[in-house]
């Protein structure tokens, strides 16, 4: 499974991502046992790559930790502060989208997708 991520809007932090077939845990796949995690440098997070992956209906996010604290910082306890993205670029309305709108099904052959990253403030 290749992952490709684009809008990047700086290389500060983190770039954490999951993809889970866990549709009560996403998108913060805490504690999903049904998935895959990974988090690397920001400047590094142009392609992710997970190895071995299970056919199956997973959702992806992405989240630019650009402060590196390990979490999604909101303005007025709503808003994210920081970059955002979920595969099949899902919409994102008064929050995050939900598993199906996100869900892409992976089989056994080499899989890619292009995740745009974006940011409201």
């Amino acid at each position: 499974m290749t992952i490709t991520i684009t809008n990047m809007r700086n290389t500060d932090g983190m770039l954490r991502a999951c993809m889970t077939r866990d549709e009560d845990r996403f998108p913060r796949c805490q504690d999903a046992t049904q998935g895959y995690r990974t988090v690397v440098p920001a400047g590094e997070a142009t392609v992710l790559h997970f190895e071995n992956v299970a056919p199956g209906t997973y959702a992806i996010a992405l989240l630019h930790d650009e402060n590196g604290n390990g979490r999604a910082d909101r303005a007025l306890g709503m808003m994210p502060r920081e970059g955002f993205g979920f595969s099949r670029d899902a919409p994102v309305r008064m929050g995050p989208p939900d598993f199906e709108e996100a869900a892409i099904s992976i089989g056994s052959s080499p899989f890619q997708q292009t995740i745009r990253m974006r940011y409201m403030l």
